[in-house]
């Protein structure tokens, strides 16, 4: 018996560009900057005071009862904004004959924000500014009261699937993974495995994450992983640029509704797309370092392609390489980028150089563990409108980095198939392949 064809039939997002498919679709396609100075709390003494953050979202507007989501985390709040996008485009809303037993998650989701930080200064006395410190009795006091019972569960990473599940009654199999830049993109794959092996008709998958805090920020600044162009934070970001100097901190949701083709015809629901191959892979390197060969990113572009039944130095019927766009990872820093373009060629052979590849984290910043469902989403509507999202600030080029980045600006393109990489600190590695669905 052939395995259960799988596609997408909803999809959503809240980004550092906007809330809805079509705001944010546009500003790509015009190379839109999401950067900004960091307001959230004060970052004026931080080595990077900037980052893309999500702005003026009310995630009230998109669930039925607000209070019932009163103490959301961010990545919470940016999941249900996300879902509901999905869920509409989905049709799901009018299937109430549905068997929410059938129905499933499967999340890649940070952990969410304690705001202890700027709680304990504003309302601790005696609070030394200079020293960063505080009587340890008052401190203790302090935490106590301010860790509520709501605080501590909230920051659980899998409370997005909760919530999502409690909004929409959904009683299938729960999950969430936190592979850090590679969670929503493994997320994805997990969930289509579910699906093709029966456990579920409907999964609703991706990733939320937010690390735009006093901690987040700082821990990156630690890793030296930040770009620091304080001045010039418009043109920071700058994926595959030969000046790159480290990766932008974004945060938001990306989320899409996958289900089974029989079931989704079946309901008279519309495929976006279909997903036909994952690929996930361990560096088993050092923690922070990519391996200096790329074999991890390679093996699991490799297993995508095998799985979506893919010669990867095969030309299709017009004399196409047999995926005609490559959403990379992209994070503009130096390892990364040098890596992926190796992985890529290694895979690819001759036809790597035919391949326009970008990134959009140019534009957005990184995601983290949102950054895959955010950018297969790209991918679906880049085969829908036939336009290439640009790599913005790519003024420099690298001479060891030879391939197509659709450099700065959007580009016209015949587009059925895609490739969709993620690779995560740790030496996580994971790439999808979704094609037009006919």
């Amino acid at each position: 018996m052939s395995e259960p064809r799988i596609v997408i039939t909803g999809m959503g997002w809240v980004t550092p560009l906007g809330h809805d498919l079509a705001t944010v679709w546009s500003r790509m396609m015009h190379g839109t900057c999401g950067m900004a100075r960091i307001d959230r709390f004060d970052a004026g003494t931080f080595p990077t005071t900037f980052a893309a953050q999500v702005r003026h979202f009310d995630f009230t507007k998109y669930v039925d009862d607000p209070s019932a989501h009163a103490h959301a985390g961010l990545n919470t709040q940016f999941a249900l904004g996300a879902a509901r996008q999905a869920w509409e485009q989905a049709c799901l809303g009018s299937a109430n004959e549905l068997n929410k037993k059938r129905i499933g998650i499967y999340l890649g989701a940070g952990e969410g924000v304690l705001d202890f930080d700027t709680y304990a200064r504003t309302n601790i006395a005696g609070w030394d500014e200079q020293a960063n410190r505080v009587d340890g009795v008052k401190w203790a006091e302090a935490a106590f009261e301010y860790m509520t019972p709501q605080h501590e569960v909230e920051q659980e990473a899998n409370m997005p699937v909760s919530h999502i599940a409690f909004e929409y009654g959904i009683r299938g199999p729960a999950y969430n993974c936190l592979t850090a830049c590679a969670a929503s993109t493994q997320a994805i794959g997990e969930a289509v495995s579910i699906l093709r092996r029966g456990e579920a008709d409907v999964m609703i998958s991706g990733g939320t994450h937010t690390m735009l805090h006093v901690l987040g920020v700082t821990g990156f600044n630690r890793l030296t992983a930040l770009s620091r162009r304080n001045d010039d934070f418009m043109h920071a970001s700058r994926p595959f640029d030969r000046t790159r100097d480290g990766f932008v901190m974004g945060e938001g949701a990306g989320i899409v509704v996958l289900e089974t083709l029989d079931h989704a015809l079946a309901r008279g629901a519309k495929p976006q797309a279909e997903v036909l191959g994952y690929g996930s892979t361990a560096d088993a390197f050092r923690i922070t370092d990519m391996e200096p060969e790329a074999r991890g990113p390679a093996n699991a572009i490799r297993a995508a392609l095998e799985e979506a039944k893919i010669d990867p130095l095969s030309k299709d019927d017009r004399g196409r390489p047999p995926v005609q766009y490559i959403s990379a990872h992209g994070t503009g820093t130096k390892e990364n980028d040098s890596l992926e373009t190796l992985a890529v060629k290694t895979v690819f052979g001759e036809n790597a150089k035919s391949i326009p590849m970008s990134s959009i984290k140019g534009m957005m910043g990184h995601l983290i563990a949102a950054a895959g469902g955010v950018e297969l989403i790209t991918c679906v509507l880049t085969i829908q409108n036939g336009m290439l999202p640009p790599t913005i600030n790519l003024q420099n080029p690298d001479p060891e980095l030879d391939l197509d980045y659709v450099a700065n600006e959007a580009r016209a393109a015949a587009v059925d198939t895609c490739l969709s990489n993620s690779f995560g600190f740790g030496g996580q590695n994971d790439a999808l392949v979704v094609r037009r669905y006919v």
